[in-house]
């Protein structure tokens, strides 16, 4: 039986890929970390599997953060599932049960840490050479210690803490426990690309709790009485489980599971072991037979790690209630939870025949085109020339009026309406509306249209544009008619010299960034960087090196070019 771990950087990433990443994984549990989906954006096809059946764990106070899910082949269904380590989420039979002694924490405390979506708990009927046992699968992803958040730094200890407690009280129970996922914690100053204040690395707290929890990491030996016994009386507890990677490969360097996409550090392996799968001693001396990295594997910032194990799976009939498939939103034709969340409007029933509505255009030209009216003096296609109000009595309904004339076009019912018009002096063929006039009275700068697309206004650039005579609006065609107190227009030299202060004034605001420098190792162009992180230099601009950051001994790695950019450059 194979088991693997990888934390996917989102879940929504695959899409309609997941199955083909699970089959390519070829394992018969499959744990995932940092989803980053809530179950409100939890789709089916990610959810629904074929082949496999899903737990899912989700953050119920952000969106798009931390999250879990273990995939299990039909073959390796579990008997019991449960989210979180506490046992405040459970509500339901099937849970894993066994929670140890919680003494420590107080109920809001079990909520928080619980709450965050980092723990998903399955147990498995497993054949171990002729004996059947239970085996118990904890995936956790665990906190990070932001250095910007102290509390977070005390949040983190505390889920290791509660971590270890429910993994102890599982396998004291009896059976097997297996601890997987991202523990966000190098164990050792070998699985660290470039470990500082290597004096002060073991006095990391997450580190303390490591040495802890583990029993004689990376000896591939039983501890002996003497260190089990310093073991309890440093810690208060003693180690019952082992890192199987080091446990096969006790002196591997340079096998890395994280590296900074940001920087490319992948393209150096300047990256942490921090990905790992913990087994109980036992588990490990008697039925782990491998155990490894997968490099290779990208799609993340993180890469998966195996084990392989000797006992084979006695799958259940059915999966435990936690399973997705039964949650409503995937059950036959259920809508999701959200639709009973949210008020939806239903749309009236159609009236009768009989009935009638407010008139309004677009009421109205639905009629028409169902039912269109026949005027034996206009042909199918065109409108009727009168229009029929369908307002109930005594409310006054809104009237498109067409005129004999009108052809029925769509096009006619985006052109003005002809109101308040007057003839012209010389075309008495041409209109112009009122409105339009004394818009090209007041406005010198706009140009009056009539109807009609082939006529236009000169440019009026006085107060007297367009009159002439008694003063009414003067249509032409004839661009040679004269008007009084036109002002002349720009000279081309004018114009030039206008847009050129204006591109000059453009140019000097939307200036690009300033051209790189070369870096003094390589070279090469440096890239331009900006400072994220809160502080004085927050989003202040650099360069840097542009190559992939790795060891200072790695040639192909970036240099330490650093250079602000200069303000006003």
């Amino acid at each position: 039986m194979r088991i693997v771990t990888w934390n996917i950087n989102g879940i929504r990433t695959f899409k309609g890929r997941i199955k083909n990443a699970l089959d390519s994984l070829d394992a018969d549990i499959i744990c995932i970390q940092e989803t980053k989906v809530t179950r409100d954006l939890l789709e089916a096809g990610t959810a629904i599997v074929d082949g496999y059946n899903s737990y899912f764990s989700f953050s119920r106070g952000r969106s798009g953060y931390s999250g879990v899910a273990t995939y299990c082949k039909d073959s390796a269904t579990p008997f019991a599932a449960e989210e979180g380590l506490s046992g405040v989420l459970t509500s339901h039979e099937g849970a894993a049960a066994c929670y140890g002694d919680q003494s420590d924490f107080c109920r809001d405390e079990l909520q928080l840490l619980d709450n965050e979506g980092r723990a998903i708990i399955t147990q498995h009927k497993i054949m171990c050479g002729t004996k059947e046992e239970t085996l118990t699968v904890i995936n956790v992803y665990c906190p990070r210690a932001d250095p910007e958040k102290p509390e977070r730094k005390q949040f983190k200890l505390q889920f290791y803490k509660l971590l270890q407690c429910r993994a102890e009280a599982l396998l004291k129970d009896g059976g097997h426990v297996i601890v997987l996922g991202d523990v966000n914690t190098s164990h050792r100053t070998i699985d660290h690309c470039d470990p500082t204040d290597i004096e002060d690395f073991d006095k990391n707290p997450g580190r303390k709790w490591l040495n802890g929890f583990l029993e004689g990491a990376g000896s591939g030996e039983e501890p002996d009485e003497e260190q089990t016994q310093a073991a309890l009386a440093h810690h208060g507890r003693g180690g019952r489980f082992v890192d199987t990677f080091r446990y096969f490969h006790p002196t591997r360097a340079n096998a890395f599971t994280c590296w900074s996409t940001l920087t490319g550090a992948r393209h150096t392996n300047y990256g942490t072991r921090i990905d790992y799968i913990f087994a109980d001693c036992q588990l490990a001396n008697e039925h782990f037979v491998a155990a490894d990295i997968m490099p290779e594997v990208e799609g993340s910032d993180h890469c998966p790690v195996w084990g392989q194990l000797s006992c084979s799976w006695l799958p259940s009939s059915k999966p435990p209630p936690l399973c997705t498939c039964y949650l409503p939103e995937f059950v036959g034709k259920q809508q999701k939870l959200s639709r009973f969340l949210v008020k939806v409007e239903h749309k009236p029933a159609r009236p009768e025949q009989g009935d009638v509505l407010p008139g309004s255009q677009e009421e109205e030209e639905k009629r028409e085109n169902l039912k269109p009216v026949v005027d034996p003096s206009v042909s199918v296609n065109k409108r009727p020339s009168t229009s029929v109000s369908l307002a109930p009595k005594g409310k006054k309904a809104k009237v498109a009026k067409v005129s004999p004339n009108s052809n029925g076009s769509l096009l006619s019912f985006f052109k003005p309406k002809l109101t308040n018009v007057i003839p012209s002096a010389d075309t008495p063929g041409q209109t112009l509306k009122m409105d339009e006039a004394k818009t090209s009275e007041n406005c010198p700068k706009k140009a009056a249209t009539t109807t009609e697309d082939e006529f236009s206004m000169a440019s009026c650039a006085g107060d007297d544009a367009g009159k002439v005579g008694n003063g009414s609006p003067q249509l032409t065609t004839d661009t040679s008619v004269e008007t009084k107190n036109v002002n002349p227009k720009p000279t081309a030299g004018t114009a030039a010299a206008k847009k050129g202060a204006s591109s000059v004034f453009w140019k000097s605001v939307l200036r690009g960034p300033p051209p790189p420098p070369s870096c003094k190792a390589h070279g090469e162009p440096c890239v331009l960087r900006t400072v994220k992180k809160e502080g004085p230099n927050m989003g202040k601009q650099f360069f840097v090196c542009c190559r992939p950051q790795g060891h200072a001994s790695n040639p192909e790695a970036r240099c330490n070019f650093f250079a602000w950019v200069e303000k006003g450059k």
